[in-house]
Parts: structure tokens; C-alpha cells; sequence
């Protein structure tokens, strides 16, 4: 690895105490450091949404940028810091107005780095097209001398996911030069095993999740299965077991184009490591 390498870890999305735990004990017993880290973070309190106080708490924990989703409005006192949040985006494709923003530039070992967050339509409220708003926005940061950019979907279609991924892939990389260096899918909470480099960029179908393994994507078995049998409404309640899990992607990013891709999938006791 060169001095002008990234190393990038992507982290899917952040579900509950046990999810916040387990990300913060794994960062710290990271024996190689990454440069730059990502987590998707909308479900990271009590499995719907985002208080100050579990951001304020990340972000001390070496995490450089949060991305989120359609519950990052769950609770309610993220109107109230979302706009002075500075490493937090929100979904770019929320109509204009909308609190946050849906990107943000970093500076990573001297070079320009982009993050964009965006949702997916299929089978999701209603919401801008990305195709439309997405492509405006990476072509404004390319104007902007951006070198990396790296695009959380938030989605629930893998095929929208698949055909998104390789349009902008197409539209802005080439075989010399590749723009788009990540490309990382999240929202269902199922790690996928399709991790790849394509025309550069690195890329997965879904990173998975971070929080309980005992329950159904991170909330209680029992809760979820009284809501899937009986078609009843069931309020879902967050999974306390102290089994965690940690998924995400490695990836390393040189000059021109991603050159590696790795998933991450580390099962972490979280009462034995406290």
C-alpha cells in the first residue's frame, strides 16, 4: 500500500445498542487503522433513527461519515441538530427544502473525497428520481475537482441497486480513470455476497448490518414473528442479545480506481468485550 492509497471501510447499516457496541469495539481493535470510515447510521437508535446524543457518541468513536436512509426522520429531535451535523447526510433525493444535506467533500491524505447518500424508488415511498439527482450532483463535484466519490443507495430492490451501480459506473468511469470508487448498497440488512470491482469501483449489493444476530435484521424474534403471522399490527422492538454482528466492506483506493474489495462479516460478543 502507497503513501497515496486509501484504505476506505464501509459499514452497513447501524441497528440498536448492541449494533452501536459492537461498531465502536471493532474499530478499536482494528490492528491496522483505516483512513476513512463510513457507516450508514439511520437505524442506530433503538432501531429507528438518529438522537444527538447516539450521533454525537459515533462520531468520537472514529467514524469520518454517516449516510442514512428513509428513517433517519424517525426521531424527531433530528430537525432540531441535522443542519450543524457536519460529517451526517441525509438522502439526496429529498425534495429541495428538505433539512441536511445529501452530500458532503472530505479531505483523505491530501485528496478529495466525496460521499453521496441516496434512495432507491422500488418498493420505497414515494421520493426524486436518483438517476436524475444523483448524476447532477456528481457532475457538479467533478467541477469541483473531486477526485473519489463514493455513493451509499439506500434501496430495497437488488435490481435497482445492480442497474443503478453500473449506470453511473458507465457514465463516469473509464478503463484509465474511474470517478466512482464505491459503490455500496444498503436498507435490507442482508449482506450480500457479490462484492466486486467494476470498471473500478468497488461494489456490493447490500453491506448487511450492525447489531444482534439472535433477532429478525435486528429486532426481537418473537415481535417480528406475531407481525409476519398474523398480518397484525406489532410494534417491532430492538433485539438486546450481546451477539452482534459487524458488516461492511474493505476497500482500497488508489489514484486512478478501487483495486480491492473485502467483506466484512465479524461476529462480536458485546458483553464479553465490555
Amino acid at each position: 500500500m502507497t503513501n497515496d492509497t486509501i484504505k476506505l471501510i464501509f459499514l452497513g447499516d447501524i441497528t440498536g445498542r448492541q449494533g452501536r457496541t459492537a461498531v465502536k469495539l471493532y474499530i478499536e481493535s482494528s490492528e491496522e487503522k483505516p483512513d476513512f470510515v463510513i457507516a450508514n447510521i439511520e437505524n442506530a437508535s433503538h432501531g429507528f433513527g438518529l438522537t444527538k446524543k447516539n450521533y454525537e457518541d459515533l462520531s468520537s468513536s472514529g467514524i469520518n461519515c454517516f449516510t442514512s436512509g428513509n428513517h433517519i426522520w424517525d426521531k424527531k429531535d433530528i430537525y432540531e441538530y441535522i443542519d450543524e451535523a457536519q460529517n451526517l447526510i441525509r438522502p439526496i433525493n429529498y425534495p429541495e427544502g428538505t433539512k441536511g444535506v445529501g452530500s458532503r467533500i472530505f479531505d483523505v491524505k491530501g485528496q478529495k473525497l466525496a460521499v453521496i447518500n441516496a434512495l432507491g424508488r422500488v418498493f420505497m415511498p414515494p421520493i426524486d428520481s436518483p438517476w436524475q439527482v444523483v448524476t447532477e450532483e456528481i457532475d457538479r463535484l467533478k467541477e469541483l475537482g473531486v477526485e473519489h466519490i463514493i455513493i451509499d443507495f439506500h434501496a430495497e430492490a437488488t435490481a435497482e441497486k445492480i442497474c443503478f451501480s453500473k449506470y453511473v459506473a458507465q457514465k463516469y468511469n473509464t478503463e484509465e480513470n474511474s470517478l466512482i470508487k464505491g459503490f455500496f448498497g444498503t436498507h435490507t440488512h442482508v449482506q450480500t455476497a457479490d462484492e466486486q470491482i467494476y470498471k473500478g469501483m468497488a461494489y456490493i449489493t447490500d453491506a448487511g448490518f450492525c447489531g444482534s444476530v439472535d433477532g429478525v435484521i435486528g429486532m426481537e424474534f418473537e415481535t417480528s414473528l406475531r407481525r409476519l403471522s398474523t398480518s397484525l399490527p406489532e410494534r417491532y422492538e430492538i433485539s438486546e442479545s450481546p451477539i452482534a454482528q459487524v458488516n461492511g466492506v474493505e476497500v482500497l483506493i488508489d489514484r486512478t480506481k478501487s483495486i480491492q474489495i473485502n467483506r466484512i462479516n465479524v461476529i462480536i460478543n458485546n458483553k464479553e468485550e465490555g
